[in-house]
């Protein structure tokens, strides 16, 4: 078992996080992450309401009796979301861990802070984790440039944003972007972080509430099978490579492109309808990372957890065999005769 300073301060058994994902954070696939002895958040706004969303707690929490929180994600809509309606159901549901992504979550926090429930925030930047941090989060989930969904604009990867991050900020820090193994996890321990999210890899699980070619076109997939998509539109965001993304991606970047000329093949509901639902990956926009690449089965979530903890450790185990005392002569090559 891996004790780092996320699973103390969190109470939670491995430090592995299935971050919100939209239509996909629901109770089958977050109850399954929080039996298997991770953190998992439902996704607030999959539900259409609050009182919706109270219901889905009450349901995923009939399905374990292991700690999961809720996403809260703050973005600007052309119709208002009763954000502080959500909140209010989050709260009053007895959940004790939140995870906010989005815009600014100061309007949140306190709030959250006042009722005992811990907030996470993800971000994408140093600068952004640092103001997090200010405003009283208790962790950073620091997204790298690997990562699906939206990755921001400094296109800086893990292996440079995660430890910037860890010189900059004292909360515990999440690494995310790219990560799907225990090899991966023992090089965000080593690079700062104290626990791994990983969402491509939770999509590729038996219990996650997606089509089953979805899941098994993620395995046949690559690190290469990625689009980045309204780059020129100022909201660069990673999806999985397919004609309607590459579509997208060479409408994007005519002179004078704007949202509506992709919006109908960008559409949410027409991703969840056609591929989510219906299977047909070709169908819509969907999304998913680089850390495609690393998956080439689907398991379920204990399966998952299980596998990357043994991998982890064996690792660390390589790690100490290779490690040998140093001195003035060897010149910080351990093999130096």
């Amino acid at each position: 078992m891996l004790r780092t300073r996320f699973t103390e301060e969190f109470g939670i058994e491995h430090p592995i996080v299935c971050g919100g994902m939209t239509a996909v954070g629901t109770a089958e696939l977050i109850s399954a992450v929080a039996n298997a002895g991770a953190l998992g958040f439902l996704t607030a706004l999959t539900q259409s309401t609050p009182a919706a969303l109270a219901e889905e707690i009450a349901r995923c929490r009939s399905m374990t009796d292991r700690t999961f929180g809720v996403n809260l994600t703050i973005l600007p809509t052309i119709d208002p979301v009763p954000y502080d309606e959500y909140r209010d159901a989050i709260i009053d549901s007895g959940i004790t861990v939140v995870e906010t992504a989005g815009a600014n979550p100061a309007a949140h926090v306190a709030a959250f802070k006042a009722a005992g429930v811990k907030v996470i925030h993800k971000a994408v930047a140093v600068r952004h984790a640092m103001k997090a941090q200010s405003l009283g989060v208790d962790a950073v989930s620091i997204d790298g440039f690997e990562c699906a969904g939206h990755p921001g604009s400094d296109d800086v990867p893990g292996l440079v944003l995660i430890p910037s991050a860890a010189q900059k900020v004292d909360v515990p820090l999440i690494a995310s972007g790219g990560f799907a193994t225990g090899r991966g996890l023992v090089a965000a321990l080593a690079l700062g972080a104290s626990a791994i999210n990983m969402g491509t890899r939770f999509v590729a699980s038996a219990e996650a509430p997606v089509h089953g070619n979805v899941k098994q076109q993620i395995v046949a997939n690559d690190e290469r099978s990625t689009v980045l998509v309204f780059r020129e539109l100022g909201n660069t965001a990673r999806v999985a490579r397919n004609t309607v993304s590459e579509e997208i991606a060479r409408r994007g970047a005519e002179p004078g492109a704007t949202f509506s000329d992709v919006a109908g093949l960008a559409s949410g509901a027409r991703a969840r309808q056609r591929v989510l639902t219906d299977g047909d990956v070709e169908g819509g926009m969907w999304w998913a990372s680089q850390a495609q690449g690393l998956i080439s089965s689907v398991e379920t979530c204990a399966q998952i957890v299980t596998d990357i903890m043994n991998e982890a450790a064996e690792a660390i185990g390589h790690l100490d065999v290779a490690r040998a005392p140093l001195n003035s002569t060897t010149k910080g090559c351990p093999n130096t005769p």
